[in-house]
């Protein structure tokens, strides 16, 4: 038993992702795939701690949560909508209990401390900031998830920002005309037998699809990256329906509440509301996950491999990669990119792309746009590849980054800093002058 345990654990954290879709059938390849975006997603959710992020993000909507209430109130009131705005939050935030009642009161308070609508000085400021900060944390923490290292420029932000602040509104109250329509038309659908259990079936989705398309409308647009629409479907459907799963329980265990309200009193909706948004924030998390696991899970084939990878093998893949980009650039076709390089020599995506980070950092390729259609960007030759040899490859590589240490390599230990110096000046010159385009 333990060695077939063992056996197991060992496929599922290596042989399976050594495995090319080549070498088994299609329908194999596919269950692996679901296999293995299951597995990223577990290990990477508890790596990356995003519970922690999830109790972060909990404080900041616990910061922003009137203000920005405040501003959808105050926008619907605008146009007229506020009625149907006030019964579209109570239903969603059925979950936080007593806690909702009281948002809702202080909600009230806070609009009616402003004068025609506009709030005043401080406030206004206070109001902004701590809507775009909870809208920023959220950004930064899908960038993480996506491994995005550049965030939106600020004038992205600002008109992106703004935009949903708008739209927001707008969804609720087309929400709530559903919500109307949709009970009307229960009240009189048993008059039709025939269809009335689907009708009321269909019916009684529309609040999990309402929430399918909320967190798929979320995974796609606040990451700062490309989010393929099937991805996101499939993720948002998965933790639309456990948000809805756990609302239902959620609410369903509010009979236990009197109980915790003897320990806290009337203090005890606070806690409830932060266990609310927490649970909330964690399930929209791991969706993120699942969808960046699932668009992504070719780039983690060969993983263990590609972060154990000796020295040796490592300048090897460098060699190749630099040679077929310098012919290319020789035979004045289009240059490669990532994503050719990998197919071609059969390089795991994740080291190719990890090469060629390390061989522009060298300045010895540059990212050029070929088509502004496409979004894959493909990389060139930075100097004369009449002089791009093997040696000067090397001794890029070699010496990037900093020797500025307090190491007495003039006297003290002058003998091993020649050594080294001898053994790669040898090293070089067998085959270091070859010009990389001619191998």
């Amino acid at each position: 038993m333990n060695k077939r345990i063992a056996a197991l654990w060992r496929f599922l954290t290596y042989d399976i992702w050594r495995i090319t879709e080549d070498e088994v059938t299609k329908t194999t390849f596919s269950l692996y795939n679901i296999i293995k975006t299951i597995y990223l997603c577990i290990t990477r959710f508890a790596n990356d701690r995003l519970a922690n992020k999830a109790a972060a993000l909990t404080y900041s909507t616990l910061i922003a949560i009137i203000p920005i209430l405040a501003l959808v109130f105050a926008i619907a009131r605008g146009f007229g909508f506020d009625n149907i705005i006030e019964q579209q939050i109570q239903e969603g935030l059925s979950g936080m209990g007593e806690a909702s009642t009281v948002i809702l009161e202080t909600v009230n308070t806070y609009l009616a401390q402003t004068k025609n609508g506009v709030f005043i000085g401080v406030g206004l400021i206070l109001l902004l900031y701590s809507v775009l900060n909870l809208i920023n944390s959220m950004e930064i923490t899908f960038n993480r998830i996506w491994q995005v290292k550049k965030p939106r420029s600020m004038y992205r932000r600002i008109t992106d920002y703004c935009s949903m602040l708008l739209l927001i509104p707008v969804l609720l109250v087309l929400s709530g005309g559903l919500s109307i329509f949709s009970a009307t038309v229960l009240k009189h659908i048993d008059d039709y037998a025939l269809l009335a259990p689907i009708g009321k079936f269909f019916i009684r989705l529309i609040p999990f699809v309402l929430t399918w398309c909320m967190f798929t409308a979320l995974y796609i647009f606040m990451p700062n990256t490309k989010v393929k629409f099937k991805h996101a479907l499939m993720s948002g459907i998965l933790a639309g329906t456990a948000y809805q799963f756990f609302q239902f329980l959620y609410i369903s265990g509010q009979l236990w509440v009197s109980r915790y309200n003897a320990i806290y009193g009337s203090f005890a909706a606070l806690p409830l509301l932060l266990l609310w948004l927490q649970i909330s924030w964690t399930i929209c998390l791991f969706g993120a996950q699942l969808t960046y696991a699932g668009q992504n899970i070719r780039n983690f084939s060969f993983d263990t491999d590609t972060r154990n990878i000796s020295r040796r093998y490592h300048d090897f893949v460098a060699v190749l990669v630099m040679s077929l980009i310098a012919k290319r650039f020789a035979a004045g076709t289009a240059p490669y990119t990532a994503e050719e390089l990998s197919e071609e020599g059969e390089i795991p995506i994740r080291l190719t792309r990890r090469i060629l980070d390390e061989l522009e950092e060298v300045e010895l390729i540059h990212e050029v746009s070929t088509d502004e259609k496409s979004e894959s960007l493909s990389y060139q030759p930075s100097i004369n590849i009449n002089h791009l040899s093997a040696s000067l490859l090397f001794d890029r590589m070699d010496t990037h980054g900093s020797e500025d240490f307090k190491i007495d390599k003039e006297h003290t230990y002058n003998a091993q800093w020649q050594m080294l110096m001898k053994a790669k000046e040898e090293y070089y010159s067998h085959a270091g002058q070859v010009l990389l385009k001619d191998l």
